[in-house]
């Protein structure tokens, strides 16, 4: 596969509050740190991180049911960063957690199991993100039942 390049400019509104342009087809979006820092009037860099791990997990994981014709939706989807401070005192974030909820029932959805053992290996974002920041993904289905890592026998 060629590479391709993704170019988001960033343009500085006031102190640490930033205007993203992504292209002309799409609306800007502010990024801001919360207070002290900042005045929290749009989302951080780690929660915009947060979100573009969760949205490629939940793209991977809806494309990979939806090449078996499966109807998962509405899917949702929760990101926790663990921020702290590493072995040299700086703060970075540890370890991810995604959790990715499917809206319906695992009885509803034929081959779930071999999408949920491949889905993230698709998934460019966080499989990119991983290589330097541990991510667990765990998978639920509508009943709360934990679908992946599966679980414990």
């Amino acid at each position: 596969m060629s590479e391709k390049t993704v170019t988001v400019e960033l343009r500085q509104q006031q102190d640490y509050r930033f205007d993203i342009h992504f292209d002309t087809t799409m609306p800007v979006l502010t990024s801001d740190e919360p207070a002290p820092l900042g005045s929290g009037l749009g989302p951080s860099p780690v929660q915009l991180l947060c979100a573009a791990v969760g949205n490629c997990l939940s793209d991977s994981l809806l494309f990979a049911l939806r090449k078996f014709r499966q109807q998962p939706e509405p899917l949702r989807c929760t990101v926790q960063a663990a921020v702290g401070r590493n072995t040299e005192g700086r703060i970075r974030v540890l370890r991810m957690v995604a959790q990715l909820h499917l809206g319906v029932a695992a009885e509803r959805l034929e081959h779930l199991q071999r999408v949920l053992d491949q889905f993230e290996a698709y998934c460019t974002v966080t499989q990119s993100v991983g290589q330097g920041i541990p991510v667990t993904t765990e998978v639920y289905d509508a009943t709360g039942r934990r679908m992946k890592p599966a679980p414990a026998a």
